[in-house]
């Protein structure tokens, strides 16, 4: 580096990857932080703010005095210090171990100043740079004799094929879900009896609404249980409040949900494994619509992650829970789960998919338009040498229930109904049995009081 090179960068004043300082005073390993812990810059020592070269010593004692300030960062830096006339130019690298801080604490450049960190800042900070994950942190409200779940134990061990002789403590700490007698925040998502107030923002909040806004709740369902039922719960909810078609054909009935389960399953598992479990105001919301079902996370995809790299490349933002999730084959590999979404819903074409990757990531199940379709029943006959009956009817797994109760009950009450079918509100009954009339499968005979309900075979 010549005079002339330095005298360029004078010229055009400080900015994100340039400070000019007179002296070596107390801020210099601060400056010095804030471009390790961004991209990198340089410092000019005996120059003015305002860009008037003074020059500074040069001498040993100088260069002896900014080693001994170096020294201080943690962790250690390589920086060049190179003397050109009587300049001394730092050239200080993007840190490939952030973040880098010191006694003063941890620094950024934002534009041309050098900004100190707050608390949650740092963490935001480590989190980014993935020097923190939460799933591998200790949590301090875990009382492990209190809070440990055997049967949720039990039940992983066999689902990975793990053989129950091994020692229990051994292997949870092997797992990354124990640290010296103590529960990680991964031990608690899948080993601990409920993490409602454990790690409140792992509740997986399911949504069933009238209509297309979120307006008017047919039924809701808050799910804090380990990850594992936590996921299973959710994909039944959907199930249950989506149509699902009976095909028959000769003697042999196949069910055919509206969204294939392997999609659905795998945005589930997608969105409890890759949310960011930093931001505590935001849970898992599974949101079922007349028109769409909306699965979404808080975090979005990891920074480390472009847009264009979307399904094509994976970043784990919480490791530990996506490796025993693949233990237990919850997810089959890491970075396939987006294709095959897409695969599984092209393949089904009852629905189609979109993803959304602004502030929260949402996977968008689109339903087919009711209003579109001739009918909701329909059969049809061929008579050939053999005679082949194939009939499709569609209707959901509520439904079934509500039909199957009042064949047994016909004069039951709406509110009989949702005391009797533990997945269902009052509201849900009421929207359902209009359904069911509609469709022809379901007929009041007489008032609203002293009549009774005809299921219609």
């Amino acid at each position: 580096m010549e005079m002339k090179d330095i005298e360029r960068l004078i010229e055009l004043g400080e900015g994100y990857h340039l400070e000019l300082k007179e002296s070596i005073d107390k801020n210099l390993i601060e400056v010095v932080c804030a471009f390790a812990n961004s991209s990198g810059g340089k410092i000019i020592l005996g120059v003015s703010d305002k860009g008037v070269i003074k020059g500074i010593d040069t001498g040993n004692s100088n260069r002896s005095k900014i080693q001994d300030i170096l020294k201080k960062i943690e962790p250690l830096l390589e920086i060049k210090l190179i003397i050109v006339e009587n300049l001394i130019v730092l050239d200080v690298p993007q840190g490939v171990e952030k973040p880098y801080g010191c006694s003063r604490g941890f620094f950024v450049r934002i534009g041309a100043n050098t900004q100190k960190l707050t608390r949650n800042e740092i963490v935001t900070f480590f989190e980014k740079e993935g020097r923190i994950r939460f799933d591998e942190l200790e949590n301090r409200k875990a009382d492990f004799d209190h809070d440990f779940d055997e049967k949720a134990y039990i039940h992983f061990i066999k689902l990975a094929g793990i053989t129950p002789t091994i020692d229990r403590d051994y292997l949870l700490q092997n797992l990354d879900c124990l640290i010296d007698d103590k529960m990680t925040n991964a031990g608690v998502l899948f080993f601990a009896k409920s993490t409602e107030f454990l790690i409140m923002q792992a509740t997986v909040v399911c949504v069933l609404y009238k209509g297309n806004e979120k307006l008017h709740i047919l039924d809701k369902k808050d799910f804090n249980d380990n990850i594992v039922e936590n996921i299973e719960n959710a994909v039944l909810f959907v199930q249950r409040h989506t149509n699902l078609e009976y095909k028959i054909e000769h003697l042999r009935r196949e069910e055919m949900p509206e969204i294939p389960e392997v999609a659905l399953r795998e945005a589930v598992v997608n969105a409890v494994c890759h949310r960011d479990y930093f931001q505590k105001g935001s849970n898992v919301m599974i949101e079922i619509f007349d028109n769409r079902v909306e699965i979404s996370n808080p975090g979005g995809i990891p920074s480390e992650l472009s847009e264009a790299d979307f399904g094509k490349k994976s970043v784990t933002r919480n490791p530990v829970i996506a490796s025993l999730l693949h233990r237990i084959n919850y997810i089959e590999k890491i970075g396939t789960g987006i294709n095959r979404i897409r695969n599984a819903v092209e393949e089904h074409g009852k629905s189609t998919v979109e993803f959304n990757l602004t502030g929260f990531f949402t996977v968008i199940f689109k339903r087919k338009d009711e209003a579109s379709e001739k009918t909701t029943q329909k059969t049809t006959q061929k008579t050939t040498q053999k005679t082949t009956q194939k009939t499709t009817q569609k209707i959901n797994k509520n439904q079934i229930e509500i039909l199957n109760f009042l064949r047994l009950n016909p004069t039951a009450s709406r509110e009989l109904i949702a005391s009797s079918i533990e997945s269902i509100t009052e509201d849900g009954v009421k929207y359902n049995l209009k359904k069911l009339q509609t469709l022809g499968l379901l007929k009041r005979i007489g008032p609203d009081k002293g009549g009774y309900w005809e299921v219609v075979e």
